[in-house]
């Protein structure tokens, strides 16, 4: 990855091109602007595809020159065969669909791998806003109020390592992220995202 690219993207977005073997087939579910499968193309050569709901961020895909469709992620991998994709990302879109055990079984069945990243929900300061000011918390992750928000699923680091060991799902990889820094310690307690590189097992 060049000076250009590590200055201007994301610390995740990083993080998850470095989980992505070069030149690999892509399919970026929720993929919004197009900005992950842009530096997934440029600098790792993957060959990519998103689906995604909001007709803006489509229209931002298409002027980045990125393949991508309209369509809901509840309902949008039927069409895919077993396969179809070394990677599957879910990147800050699971919590947002009615059914993500279905399309995690389905990514696991259209992906040889998938990539996943949730914003979680309980974090230091999130603990710390329901606790002292009984609110439903608001951070920079999560900057939506209870009435507009897209979220439909909470969860947590820990909420989601329990749910791949309850259905026999393999965790290769886990990283967690706060205040735009990778860390190590506690990371149910203080991180703001966490990400995972998720198999079937054999």
């Amino acid at each position: 990855m060049d000076n250009t690219v590590k200055k201007t993207t994301r610390l995740e977005h990083k993080i998850i091109a470095d989980l992505v073997a070069p030149g690999s087939r892509v399919l970026d579910l929720g993929c919004g602007n197009g900005s992950l499968l842009e530096l997934l193309t440029k600098t790792k050569g993957s060959t990519g595809t998103g689906i995604e709901i909001d007709e803006e961020a489509i229209y931002d895909c298409i002027e980045r020159g990125l393949s991508v469709s309209h369509g809901d992620i509840d309902t949008g991998l039927s069409d895919f065969s077993d396969a179809s994709f070394d990677y599957v990302i879910l990147h800050e879109s699971l919590q947002q669909v009615l059914h993500p055990e279905k399309v995690i079984i389905e990514s696991l069945r259209v992906g040889k791998k998938i990539i996943v990243g949730i914003p979680n929900f309980c974090h230091l300061s999130g603990r710390l806003q329901v606790c002292f000011l009984g609110r439903v918390p608001v951070t920079t992750e999560l900057p939506y109020q209870w009435y507009d928000t897209p979220n439909v699923k909470f969860l947590s680091i820990k909420d989601f390592r329990n749910f791949c060991k309850q259905k026999d799902i393999a965790i290769e990889k886990e990283k967690a992220i706060a205040y735009n820094r990778e860390i190590y310690l506690l990371p149910n307690l203080l991180a703001h995202i966490g990400l995972f590189l998720l198999s079937k097992k054999h």
